[in-house]
């Protein structure tokens, strides 16, 4: 363990208020001990409901279009900042610099001549940008994620959060869940295709617009909605709910226990060939020309138009799953694991291993399904990354040898049955997951319905719980 006692302290009272005040330039809180005492109000959602995301894509007017890039540049040079202010006062002079102390700096900064042009953008807007990194900071404490780094105008997503006060909305009486939103320093709507209405009468808590590098505008409304679950399904002797293996793979996106595989759609090999021409012509333009500017916009479209097919055919299969299934079983993936680098010999088929995991998107099925399974009354179990659903017989239970990744169908030692690799992993989850769900379903009190999802890592808790 690394000794500590060399490191300096950590600076608090008023020495550290002093080198806020007179070092980094943060104002005081003088005059917030003057305002009357008011009670927060609280910003917990309401029981019963559940926070859901509609996104909508809009057509801005150009001046709507250059206000919006001139909030996205605003808010990455405020994070930008903010992160630079919090690591310097931390390195340079062992003082913790929080999120209310960088919306104080941020005033500073709307007031100084040089940076008067953080005016033109939404205060509320610039705020969210500080507490977005305010939150990464903190995961990366709580969380095994990294330190936040710097955003870049090319690399980062544009995009710009407001809250309520930061946007106007009017319902349209006449198409009830639709409306007029107004974004604040705009005069005038956004023209938002409503693909869908909203739920009626609900006002948005808030709303995120972002940029892709399509050069596409979408809005994301967030609101609080009572979301009704679906109705339960059972077995046809009505009391063993209705259950599910599913093992992700490569060969196939997804094989269930009853011998259904979901075919891999391959969407980056697909379009590689397109993508490497459209990389190379970008490489041979001049940085900083339009042509250059062209051509990204370009390659931005294709990469749009893959992320769209894949997240479509995700919602799709998702939601089938879910409204098909009382009881879905899948596997605890170490998914940041299995798309490392790996050194010395194999390292490109293990790189080519590495880009067809990314495009299938393991992890965003799974978070689908996790919170699908939340909204409409289902249970997920996840059973732990280390059970042997690929190498174990499900008709004899024997735990065979390892297998190689090219082996997809082998031989069980005891019994003599012939496995297709997915199929018998499907069915191995399929069991283990209903055991541990009637392993808490039992300890429940009666009438009380089991959570909506089901880790084994985290099964001592829930049983403790119960």
């Amino acid at each position: 363990m690394a000794d500590t006692a060399d490191q300096p302290e950590r600076v608090t009272g008023e020495e550290a208020e002093r080198i806020k005040r007179d070092v980094l330039g943060i104002a005081n809180r003088k005059k917030h001990h003057d305002r009357a005492f008011t009670a927060l109000k609280s910003r917990a959602k309401k029981p019963g409901t559940q926070q859901r995301v509609y996104r909508y894509r809009f057509y801005p007017t150009p001046s709507q279009a250059e206000q919006l890039k001139k909030t996205f540049g605003a808010c990455r040079w405020v994070y930008n900042e903010g992160l630079a202010l919090r690591v310097g006062a931390w390195e340079r002079h062992r003082v913790s610099v929080g999120y209310a102390e960088s919306c104080r700096a941020l005033t500073g900064w709307r007031q100084a001549s040089e940076t008067g042009w953080l005016r033109e953008v939404s205060s509320t807007v610039l705020q969210q940008s500080l507490r977005h990194l305010d939150g990464a900071i903190t995961r990366s404490f709580k969380q095994p994620a990294k330190y936040p780094q710097r955003k870049r105008k090319h690399r980062s997503r544009d995009s710009a959060t407001y809250v309520r006060t930061g946007f106007q909305w009017v319902e349209n009486p006449d198409l009830p869940g639709t409306g007029r939103v107004t974004l604040a320093k705009q005069s005038e709507p956004l023209d938002v295709r409503w693909s869908r209405p909203l739920p009626a009468g609900v006002v948005p808590v808030k709303l995120s617009v972002t940029r892709d590098r399509a050069g596409r505008y979408f809005i994301s409304v967030l609101v609080e909605e009572q979301i009704e679950p679906l109705p339960a399904m059972f077995l046809s002797d009505g009391h063993e709910p209705k259950a599910v293996g599913i093992d992700l793979g490569l060969a196939a996106l997804v094989t269930l226990d009853d011998g259904t595989k979901v075919g891999h759609p391959r969407l980056l090999r697909k379009y590689e060939k397109e993508l490497a021409r459209l990389q190379r012509g970008l490489h041979r333009k001049k940085k900083g020309s339009a042509n250059r500017g062209r051509a990204r916009e370009r390659i931005g479209r294709l990469y749009a138009l893959i992320s769209d097919v894949r997240r479509d055919m995700l919602n799709q299969l998702t939601t089938r799953l879910v409204r098909e299934n009382q009881v879905l079983v899948v596997e605890d993936l170490a998914i940041m694991n299995l798309l490392r680098q790996a050194p010395g010999t194999g390292r490109r088929r293990r790189t080519g291993l590495s880009r067809s995991i990314a495009d299938a998107a393991w992890g965003e099925l799974l978070r689908q399904l996790r919170y699908k399974c939340e909204w409409y009354g289902r249970t997920l179990v996840i059973v732990d990354r280390f059970f042997p659903s690929t190498r174990r017989c499900s008709d004899c239970y024997t735990k065979g040898p390892s297998l190689d990744l090219s082996e997809r169908k082998w031989t069980c030692a005891e019994c003599g049955a012939v496995h297709d690799r997915d199929v018998n992993a499907a069915r191995n989850l399929r069991e283990e997951g209903m055991r541990l769900y009637w392993l808490v379903a039992s300890a429940l009190p009666p009438g009380r319905m089991p959570p909506p999802v089901i880790k084994t890592t985290e099964l001592a808790e829930v049983l403790l719980a119960a």
